[in-house]
């Protein structure tokens, strides 16, 4: 397997992490398909979404698998007033990374970095390494360090 940015910076950092390898559907992204597949609590796998703000441009919010990003919570901890997630055709241009493959660490830019409080109810979390298919676990703490991340309540249930 070859390293990708994210792993890249892990390594760099001594963060201890374990790679989690799955088969990429483009045509389901679903992340409980994900875990069903894997043996995985889907609470415990983050999704790497990335936004533009009004007001600060672009960020990038990590939340569980299990539930949807709140645009109107990320506004507030970010401090815009309106938050819109970037089409999935400039995605890679932003970042470096494609659709299905995006990482909060290692990103072209460093961007601010928000993750779901729900993050530190978990021994280990699991968000994309940088490649379709491929996942890094690590401690939230880590995670939260190594991406520099603000932790706040930026996620509401998927039927809301």
């Amino acid at each position: 397997m070859e390293k990708t940015n994210a792993l890249r910076i892990l390594d760099k950092r001594k963060i201890k992490y374990e790679i989690i390898k799955y088969t990429y559907d483009p045509e389901n992204l679903n992340v409980a398909k994900i875990a069903e597949a894997n043996n995985m609590d889907v609470a415990m796998i983050y999704k790497t979404l990335v936004a533009k703000g009004d007001k600060t441009g672009i960020l990038v919010a990590v939340v569980p698998g299990d539930a949807a990003l709140d645009l109107k919570a990320l506004a507030k901890a970010s401090r815009n007033k309106k938050i819109a997630l970037i089409p999935v055709k400039e995605i890679q241009g932003i970042t470096g990374y494609i659709r299905g493959g995006c990482s909060p660490l290692g990103m072209k830019k460093s961007f601010p970095v928000y993750i779901d409080e729900a993050v530190t109810k978990h021994d280990l979390v699991y968000v994309n390494a940088g490649q379709r298919g491929l996942l890094f676990g690590l401690e939230p703490s880590d995670l939260q360090a190594v991406s520099r991340a603000e932790i706040l309540p930026i996620s509401k249930a998927l039927d809301e």
